[in-house]
């Protein structure tokens, strides 16, 4: 690949990892409120012992892990684009390296 190529790739890559990395943690700040959100509905669904209680709970904690999947999806493609962002770092002469 071009040198040329290969910056501005490496560019685009940063770019994604700390977009993602912002968007990360803003989605962990969500996580800490949903998890105390569903723990407040399950101990509700407890002393109740309600049908919609229980609903209530299950959306809660349905919410909560739709959350943490997304957060790992984050953790994934960040990981992703370092590895590939340092790949190509290597790929870079000695004399570009900034």
């Amino acid at each position: 690949m071009r040198q040329a190529a290969l910056e501005r790739r490496i560019r685009e890559l940063q770019l994604r990892v700390r977009t993602a990395r912002e968007d990360l943690a803003i989605l962990l700040e969500q996580i800490d409120s949903l998890a105390e959100d569903a723990e407040e509905a399950r101990v509700r669904w407890l002393v109740a012992e309600t049908p919609l209680a229980e609903k209530e709970s299950s959306d809660a904690h349905r919410h909560l892990e739709l959350a943490r999947r997304a957060a790992s999806t984050l953790r994934t493609e960040i990981d992703q684009c370092v590895t590939d962002r340092d790949r190509y770092l290597h790929e870079l002469p000695v004399s570009a390296r900034k």
